[in-house]
């Protein structure tokens, strides 16, 4: 399972990326905002720190303007990915952008029928948002499953990106069921590494090592 940071924070990305956990990074424009970067600037810098897919996602709403916004994102580098909202205008521009040999994440998935119609579409990617699923009572990974098992019924090659991973529950079960890649913000990556029976391990060790002649 491939393993995207969700962040428009450099710093976050550059010290993922220094552990070895990043093939890839998604944004979107609530994490751009953040960064209070000019969005090309800070996609243009994402891809000097890492060498993976990118996605930056579009703001217009109709498909010429998707497809128009989507060329000129998809010219800024070609690890780029062009995101994409899973409606109807989008899945008509995905159609397009798909024929041009342009990559793109459909997102904002909430149904196993939408994974379905983003994959007729021609997408790289669908992005089923697992935690805003669990905040409304519904079990994210669920979908994960549905998803998987409809993909692989059919041979359909777009990639399962688990979204809105909230914590190392959804990570360990998304690569269970066998989601593509899983994408996550800086604060669950790190919960990753951590195990309490680790420090305790780790602090006996130390303790122990003092005692060894050198």
């Amino acid at each position: 399972m491939k393993i995207f940071i969700d962040s428009g924070d450099t710093d976050e990305i550059k010290e993922a990326q220094s552990m070895g956990l990043v093939d890839g990074v998604t944004t979107n424009p609530s994490l751009a905002a953040k960064s209070g970067k000019r969005f090309k600037d800070l996609i243009m810098e994402i891809t000097e720190i890492v060498d993976g897919p990118i996605s930056a996602e579009v703001v217009a709403i109709t498909a010429p303007e998707i497809i128009s916004e989507g060329e000129d994102i998809a010219s800024w580098h070609r690890n780029v990915v062009v995101k994409v909202p899973l409606i109807a205008e989008g899945l008509k521009a995905v159609k397009v952008l798909t024929s041009k040999g342009i990559k793109t994440n459909v997102t904002l998935c909430f149904s196993a029928s939408q994974a379905l119609l983003a994959a007729k579409a021609g997408a790289t990617y669908v992005s089923p948002f697992v935690g805003r699923l669990d905040d409304i009572a519904v079990e994210g990974m669920d979908l994960i499953r549905d998803i998987r098992l409809i993909y692989d019924n059919y041979g359909i090659e777009t990639q399962i990106l688990t979204a809105s991973a909230r914590s190392p529950v959804h990570f360990v079960e998304a690569a269970r069921i066998g989601s593509d890649v899983i994408t996550a913000p800086w604060s669950v990556l790190k919960m990753l590494v951590h195990h309490p029976l680790t420090d305790i391990g780790l602090k006996k060790f130390l303790a122990d090592a003092e005692k060894i002649k050198r």
